[in-house]
């Protein structure tokens, strides 16, 4: 099976994630449970993809998907494309938190990655002369 059912059948499944891809979207970070998460994380991606790639059929994608919020694409296609304009895919974290009190489900944080740009800087070997210099001064 290529999905999970979460325990629902089909229109309320895909309702409930696309809210969930809406509010990760609109708050980056929410916490639900671990196996809403990593559902979630599929459609999240997928609409981030859309946004990088940036043409009119993925735009009326999104919108369909997320229930016609301009606002939220709007957020996507100029934004997040831009955040995550050079990475390939991998755009949600998850951090486990502790077990949900009435049910023992394991909650978790699911949020957007925060896309750090540092440049890279080679470090140089220390050769055993240098160090010994290091050493004796």
């Amino acid at each position: 099976m290529a999905y999970r059912k979460l325990g629902r059948n089909n229109k309320h499944r895909k309702s409930m994630l696309a809210n969930l891809t809406k509010e990760v979207i609109a708050k980056e970070s929410i916490t639900t449970t671990e196996t809403r998460a990593k559902e979630a994380r599929k459609f999240i991606d997928k609409m981030i993809t859309y946004g990088k790639k940036g043409d009119l059929i993925s735009r009326r994608k999104a919108l369909a998907f997320l229930h016609n919020d301009k606002k939220l694409v709007d957020k996507i296609f100029h934004d997040l494309a831009k955040r995550y304009e050079n990475r390939n895919g991998g755009y949600t974290q998850i951090l486990k938190l502790a077990e949900r009190r009435g049910d023992d489900s394991l909650m978790v944080i699911l949020k957007l990655v925060e896309e750090k740009e540092e440049p890279k800087t080679e470090k140089k070997k220390d050769t055993k002369e240098e160090q010994k210099k290091e050493i004796e001064a």
